[in-house]
């Protein structure tokens, strides 16, 4: 395929899919550290905690991408460490579900995130796209345990979710680009 002005390079993209992918992984950190700053204990809270120790992992590949291919983070690392946590805090006060459909919204486009940038790396970042394959499987994890521990039965599921969702997209353009 023929590329056009403006067009980014493979490189580019690459650099553009690790800034991304470490900032969203950032992001869900705070949103995790949100949650647990305010839920009580309970079972969704051990979900929670379980499922920041595979978002921290998730961090710390994309962290390790960042550094040794020197690729520049996103500008709006400060605004991700403010937003998420505001976001986990003021979901899981609104209820165990509200915290749990906060998961499910953001693993939901996470999701479709992770196949996107898989199918546009193809054979040519091998290492990359096994790493963002298995993180995408994780992140469906998160999803389906969300989905189970009554995320679509939390108050104003639709308009939270689509919200949230809607958050998350925006916040995957911006990270991509800034």
């Amino acid at each position: 395929m023929r590329r056009l002005p403006g067009d980014m390079t493979q490189a580019q993209d690459t650099e553009s899919i690790i800034r991304v992918d470490h900032a969203g992984e950032y992001g869900a950190l705070r949103i995790y550290a949100g949650q647990l700053a305010v839920m009580p204990s309970s079972q969704e809270r051990d979900l929670v905690a379980h499922m920041a120790e595979q978002e921290k992992k998730h961090f710390d590949r994309f962290d390790a991408f960042v550094k040794t291919r020197k690729v520049r983070p996103t500008f709006l690392m400060p605004l991700w460490h403010i937003a998420g946590f505001a976001l986990g805090a003021v979901t899981a006060r609104m209820g165990r579900k509200a915290a749990m459909a906060c998961t499910a919204a953001v693993e939901s486009v996470i999701n479709e995130h992770y196949a996107a940038q898989k199918d546009r790396l193809n054979d040519k970042e091998q290492e990359l796209a096994t790493v963002i394959e298995t993180f995408r499987r994780e992140e469906m994890e998160h999803h389906d345990t969300a989905i189970a521990h009554g995320a679509e039965e939390a108050h104003f599921y639709p308009l939270l979710s689509n919200g949230i969702t809607l958050a998350s997209r925006l916040a995957i353009w911006l990270s991509a680009r800034i």
